[in-house]
């Protein structure tokens, strides 16, 4: 099944990866005019259409971004502040993601869209085994616009009472920074999904068999534990029944990736030792599962081209030719012994050949068709 999906893949990459792309930047947008809607005017399906359209023949980075705009006109027509202050942070994380990890654009839109379905704990397992340390920015600016986007929802009915005054305006401005900064459940998700992250890399990264399958159960484990202590700590009211089954379904969402990024076959593993003059080396080799599949081969038959590749060797190899033969056409046949014989001088009669056999120089001239007669070597 993996080597076929792969053909198919391979096969017609160019169509699945813009439909793909069309898919997630319409459900992100979607998402966001669900969550937030105070712009009206962006909140129509045709718009989202084409927003989505336009992110599928370009790169995931410009998908984040058209989703940071669309979440900033919500904000603006809530209120300027609360506009300037998501831009504010949104800089923030622009700087520390394109420092850090400008790669991981996808994870910085999966991670919010997750956390909305209420399944986020996917997210460190699977980045952990797919990507590096340094993708723990990335799944933190993803957690910190998730929370930003859910103050601004909170707070909504607070500052749409309030009035345009400058001390109002100090007082949307100051709340939001507030409700961000002594967010403790962002906090504590933040730090929980980089700790996973981390451990998940590290296990993956070991040579002990089975590597990927103690990574995925260790780091379900790993977050489980942080996130119960932070809600301890915190008090941040994490539902236990919702992290563990998060967890198991990050488990088996994790061994579908390890199915398509990591099958190898254990029972076969190599261990080679060599030396040169500066170095022992010491080589563990895991061969990948792979069955080869079986794939038809349609030959057709011409019989028409067969004949004519037949007549061609034949041909070369002094089988009949025709003998173009206009009048007074001389051609010299080698004997065996090496000489070379003219029909002309052989007395040969016009439009006949002349035959020389041996060394004996014995000459023959045949009577009839000069087609039905073959040229000696």
């Amino acid at each position: 099944m993996k080597e076929r999906i792969k053909l198919v893949y391979g096969k017609y990459e160019a169509f699945i990866v813009p439909v793909f792309k069309f898919l997630l930047a319409f459900i992100t947008f979607s998402t966001l005019n669900g969550r937030m809607g105070y712009m009206v005017r962006i909140d129509d399906t045709r718009i989202m259409l084409i927003a989505a359209l336009t992110c599928s023949f370009l790169p995931v980075g410009l998908m984040v971004l058209m989703a940071a705009a669309f979440s900033l006109m919500h904000m603006y027509a809530l209120s300027m502040e609360v506009a300037l202050v998501g831009l504010c942070m949104y800089l923030i994380m622009y700087l520390l993601f394109f420092r850090f990890s400008p790669k991981d654009s996808l994870v910085v839109v999966l991670t919010p869209l997750l956390f909305s379905m209420k399944i986020p704990y996917v997210v460190p397992i699977s980045v952990g085994l797919l990507c590096g340390p340094s993708s723990m920015v990335s799944v933190g600016c993803g957690i910190a616009v998730y929370y930003l986007m859910q103050t601004v929802i909170d707070s909504a009915p607070n500052i749409r009472t309030m009035g345009e005054s400058e001390d109002e305006i100090l007082v949307k401005v100051r709340m939001m920074v507030e409700s961000i900064m002594d967010n403790k459940a962002m906090l504590v998700m933040i730090a929980a999904f980089a700790i996973t992250v981390l451990v998940v890399y590290l296990i993956r990264r070991m040579s002990v068999d089975y590597s990927w399958t103690i990574a995925m159960v260790a780091g379900a484990m790993m977050n489980v534990v942080l996130l119960l202590i932070g809600d301890l700590m915190y008090d941040v009211n994490l539902s236990v029944g919702s992290v563990l089954l998060g967890s198991l379904l990050a488990i088996v969402v994790a061994k579908v990736i390890e199915f398509f990024r990591f099958c190898v076959d254990y029972s076969r593993t190599e261990r080679v030792q060599f030396e040169d003059d500066e170095y022992y080396y010491y080589v563990k080799a895991i061969p990948k599962m792979t069955v080869s599949v079986p794939t038809k081969t349609v030959k057709k038959i011409n019989p028409q081209r067969d004949r004519a590749g037949e007549a061609e060797p034949r041909a070369r190899s002094g089988g009949p030719r025709r003998q173009g033969g206009r009048a007074g056409e001389e051609r010299t046949v080698p004997d065996r012994g090496g000489s070379r014989t003219s029909p002309a001088q052989g007395g040969a009669r016009r439009g006949q050949r002349g035959m020389t056999v041996g060394n004996a120089g014995r000459q023959e001239t045949p009577e009839g068709n000069p087609e039905d007669y073959e040229e000696w070597p």
